[in-house]
């Protein structure tokens, strides 16, 4: 994807050069950090559309590298570790990462995954137009732009919440089971359980709560979940 801008923070200094010379060839603009503290600084001062995040970093752990990252931007994170144990990807990918790579791999690899992550957050995607927003009652999800807003106000969360929001609210009022969303909005490659997306919809109704009466995320019992829409003469009772 031409123009896309790509941060690496990773130690090995000779991954970093062979990842930068790769993506350069595929016409990505490629800065790299070799620690957490510097992976930091040069995410706020480079504004990268993608980050590849070591697991294992001197200064500042990849975790917390993550975890700040988050607090700021919806960026999508692919982490990348000699690290293949279930819980430590479980564990970054509930921290925001979009994907977990273990090493060894092969380049064509990261790419793929690099550029389906960019196809579903819209990075490199024509201008926007109304196909790609969806509005409720205070709630407009901009999905080429990773913009939620509401009531008119722009609220901040992590990729794979504001891809979990826009799937259901687009298939508004219909239940879907955990392992469904998770197939969804994580691919069949993940390999967390489905307690992920017990996470995310907790955080999500965080971050909407009180925003309309006509419309919520709603609980199936022993099912799953569904952007329940009310009709106008029949909003939810508190």
């Amino acid at each position: 994807m031409i123009g896309t801008k790509m941060l690496i923070i990773d130690s090995d200094k000779n991954f970093c050069e062979v990842a930068r010379l790769y993506f350069k060839n595929e016409g990505y603009e490629v800065v790299e950090a070799n620690d957490g503290v510097e992976g930091v600084e040069a995410f706020k001062a480079y504004e990268p559309d993608i980050v590849l995040l070591e697991n294992m970093l001197p200064k500042k752990e990849g975790n917390e590298v993550c975890r700040q990252i988050r607090a700021i931007s919806s960026t999508p994170i692919i982490m990348i570790s000699a690290k293949g144990d279930v819980f430590d990807k479980v564990l970054g990918l509930e921290l925001g990462a979009d994907d977990y790579l273990v090493k060894p791999f092969d380049m064509k690899e990261l790419l793929a995954r690099v550029r389906a992550i960019l196809r579903r957050c819209g990075v490199a995607d024509a201008p926007v137009d109304d196909k790609n927003i969806l509005r409720f009652d205070n709630l407009e999800i901009n999905l080429a732009h990773h913009e939620i807003k509401v009531k008119g106000v722009t609220v901040t969360m992590p990729h794979k919440e504001l891809l979990l929001l826009y799937f259901m609210a687009q298939n508004y009022n219909r239940v879907y089971t955990r392992d469904q969303l998770l197939n969804k909005v994580w691919s069949f490659d993940y390999l967390g359980d489905s307690r992920t997306v017990d996470v995310h919809i907790k955080r999500l109704r965080e971050k909407l709560e009180g925003a309309s009466k006509k419309w919520e995320l709603k609980t199936i019992w022993g099912v799953g979940y569904k952007f329940e829409v009310y009709p106008d003469n029949n909003e939810k009772d508190d």
